[in-house]
């Protein structure tokens, strides 16, 4: 039997764990059922699993022979966003029942896969090389769970990890796993300005923190044309911009918040020291001070790099199971990811499995109401994950 026949046998496993999931979605910090139901599904396989601070779970499934030690990892929240109950064509599949709460992103979908993973690495075991840690992270939209699940996976003797990400812009039947940049870091710009309030009659008694703050917009954008390396992608997003409730009094305090994403950890760098100078020496210039959101003002998540050598292993491996062919390039995508926290301690890939399918209606952006995926390329991201696994030194299952 070939491991397109032990994926296959567990496809209906796995769209009913997505369905599952997408019908009971719960926000970031507060997936309290989605973890209870993941415990529910290790006990019956009898895969003894870690509880984190907070929701967060790993699951070790250990090889019956030594070899590499490695992370498959999946996030488990949902998003503050109502769902639309039909896609771009049509009714959806599965909606969630919980208003004003649903799987916008398809984290729904990456449980799904690992738990499928899982069944058919419980299959082979006698196989299996080394330990598999599951992964299932709390809290990937706001960063809320990856602190606790780096802090408990230094105890675990890890060579190599890696993630699936659904993608929208990739045909379902497709994924891409290159090496790289492949999804961006980001800079969370959170500017106060602080000046001093007064009446719009005598600006010449306040210290309006609303000039500087339209000077640094200028100026920031005018920098990141100029100033940075043009042979390397820096966005800058500005999307809030705060100051005063009414027509005829000066504020104290302006806001600027936005975000810039990159791929160059060096030019990450040089955005970000740009974006601290200007800010400060323009509120100076005008006689005000600035100060910045703690979360924010920061390089928070890095830019997801895929190793070369665990891309061209796990690359292999997929043309051994005979699924070499879907294999397809697609562009990075500027969306960021926490998982970066993963490559940077340990060599690892972030593959983007396909799910845009225009006959079904799938392919609406990511974080959008009407969000949905091909269900049937699913098994194709759990032969990706058992080809990561098994890649280098795998069982006699082809």
């Amino acid at each position: 039997m070939d491991m397109r026949d032990l994926v296959a046998q567990q496809e209906d496993y796995i769209i009913s764990m997505r369905r599952a999931f997408h019908s009971h979605p719960e926000v970031s910090g507060e997936e309290f059922h989605t973890r209870e139901v993941l415990i529910h599904e290790l006990e019956n396989m009898g895969v003894p699993y870690q509880k984190l601070p907070g929701t967060g779970l790993i699951a070790v499934i250990q090889g019956a022979n030594p070899g590499k030690n490695r992370v498959l990892r999946a996030d488990i929240d949902a998003l503050p966003i109502q769902e639309d109950k039909n896609n771009l064509k049509g009714p959806k599949t599965c909606v969630s029942a919980e208003p004003g709460v649903c799987h916008a992103c398809g984290h729904d979908a990456h449980m799904a896969m690992l738990l499928g993973t899982m069944k058919v690495l419980l299959q082979l075991r006698e196989h299996l090389n080394g330990a598999v840690y599951c992964c299932f992270e709390e809290g990937e939209e706001t960063n809320c769970g990856i602190d606790a699940m780096m802090d408990a996976l230094k105890v675990y003797p890890v060579d190599e990890c890696f993630a699936l990400h659904v993608y929208n812009a990739l045909d379902a039947g497709k994924i891409n796993i290159v090496p790289g940049a492949r999804m961006a870091g980001n800079i969370g710009i959170g500017i106060y300005i602080h000046g001093k309030a007064g009446h719009g009659s005598r600006p010449d008694q306040a210290v309006s923190p609303i000039i500087p703050a339209a000077h640094i917009i200028t100026q920031l954008n005018s920098a990141f044309m100029n100033r940075l390396n043009v042979e390397e992608t820096v966005t800058l997003g500005l999307g809030v911009v705060k100051a005063g409730t009414a027509t005829n009094v000066i504020p104290d305090e302006a806001y600027i918040g936005g975000t810039s994403r990159f791929f160059n950890a060096e030019e990450g760098e040089r955005a970000l020291s740009l974006i601290n100078q200007i800010a400060e020496s323009t509120a100076a210039n005008f006689g005000c001070a600035v100060s910045c959101q703690t979360h924010r003002h920061k390089i928070s998540p890095k830019a997801v790099i895929n190793d070369p050598g665990v891309v061209e292993r796990t690359v292999t491996k997929m043309w051994e199971y005979g699924v070499g062919s879907y294999l397809s390039d697609c562009e990075r995508w500027f969306a960021s990811e926490c998982y970066s926290a993963y490559l940077d301690r340990y060599p690892g890939a972030l593959g983007m499995l396909g799910i845009r399918n225009e006959a079904l209606g799938t392919g609406a952006a990511h974080h959008n109401e009407k969000f949905d995926i091909d269900e049937s390329a699913l098994k194709l991201g759990a032969l990706a994950e058992l080809a990561f696994v098994f890649g280098g030194d795998g069982p006699a299952v082809e």
